[in-house]
């Protein structure tokens, strides 16, 4: 019986802390690979060895099955904040902080005193929240847990609006992370690398926050109509979370 409720609380908690899937977790850090300086990039090659970003934005979400308390417990509220309607960051409730693990694992990084076994960890963690704080539902509200309460169907498929985002509208478009990747960003100007290029992890809760509000369905019966109003923030999301993570990883590694 114990461990059937486990398996409920963990499927429970996986809602919420999924971020953009492991498609558009790929792409984020595609994306930023392409734009990262001379020296972020030689550092992350020492670091990473024999993987790139795109493989280890996925780091994360894979470890959720990994039974240690760590991961099962301590790392949790790393891919998310809650943030009310009407409040901002510094004023959002406790659970779900993927601001402080950001700064922690930052920290992390820089340091000398971290060992390279820690420093890998810390690196994968944060070119997965960076793309998680650009999941507009990963700066929700404990109240329908970033819409992962809010059960609909996407195209006849019952869901969840949190997966909607997650994971069908980035995966109903059949693409792979690599076609995705390649025509988001040639898309991506050099005007808009210099606008987009914030690393203050704040002004993108708050940005996210302004658009998650806009992106509750008035039907629970999801369709061409819901999905053609979330293209165009969703590619947005996934440009800006590469030129953003880039940019931060540049500005670590400065």
């Amino acid at each position: 019986m114990k461990t059937i409720i486990f398996a409920v609380l963990l499927l429970s908690l996986s809602s919420q802390v999924q971020g953009f899937g492991q498609t558009g977790h790929r792409v984020v850090g595609a994306i930023a690979e392409k734009h990262l300086s001379h020296k972020a990039k030689r550092m992350i090659k020492k670091l990473l060895v024999n993987e790139d970003m795109a493989e280890a934005a996925t780091f994360s979400d894979e470890q959720r099955s990994n039974p240690s308390e760590f991961w099962q417990k301590t790392a949790t509220p790393w891919h998310y904040v809650n943030v009310h309607e009407g409040e901002v960051y510094e004023t959002a409730p406790p659970e779900g902080d993927a601001i402080t693990a950001l700064e922690m694992f930052s920290k992390q990084l820089k340091s000398k005193e971290t060992s390279l076994e820690t420093k890998q960890i810390a690196l994968k963690f944060i070119i997965h929240i960076i793309g998680d704080l650009h999941q507009p539902f990963h700066t929700g509200t404990d109240i329908d847990r970033g819409g992962g309460t809010i059960k609909l169907t996407f195209f006849n498929e019952e869901t969840n609006l949190h997966r909607v985002w997650d994971e069908h509208l980035i995966d109903n478009q059949k693409l792979s992370y690599t076609e995705w990747t390649h025509r988001l960003n040639r898309k991506i100007s050099k005007q808009q690398v210099k606008a987009w290029s914030e690393i203050d992890p704040k002004v993108w809760v708050a940005e996210s926050q302004k658009l998650r509000l806009g992106l509750y369905p008035e039907d629970d019966n999801l369709f061409f109509d819901y999905q053609y109003k979330a293209m165009p923030i969703v590619k947005l999301q996934l440009q800006r979370g590469g030129i953003r993570l880039a940019a931060y990883l540049n500005h670590l590694f400065k």
